[in-house]
C-alpha cells in the first residue's frame, strides 16, 4: 500500500531530520508542508518549528520531538 505524504514526512522526520517547505516539495511533491505538519500535530505528534533566514528569505524548518509516535 502506498504511503500518504503525511506518513512519508513523518518517517523522514523520525530519522532525526529536519524538513523545510522546499525539501518537502523536492522529496515528496508536497506543496503544503504546513498543512501536513498540522495533520501530524492533530494526531498527537510534537513537532518543533524554527524560523530560518537565509539570503534574506525567512522560512520554517520542522523537526520531530524525541517522543515519537509513529502512524500505522
Amino acid at each position: 500500500m502506498a504511503k500518504t505524504q503525511t506518513e512519508r514526512i513523518l518517517n523522514y522526520l523520525s530519522k532525526n531530520k529536519r524538513i523545510t517547505p522546499i525539501e518537502a516539495l523536492d522529496k515528496f511533491g508536497c506543496f503544503r508542508l504546513a498543512a501536513r505538519i498540522s495533520d501530524l500535530r492533530k494526531s498527537g505528534h510534537t513537532i518543533w518549528t524554527d524560523n530560518v533566514t537565509k539570503n534574506g528569505k525567512t522560512f520554517a524548518s520542522y523537526s520531530l520531538s524525541k517522543n515519537i509516535k509513529i502512524l500505522k
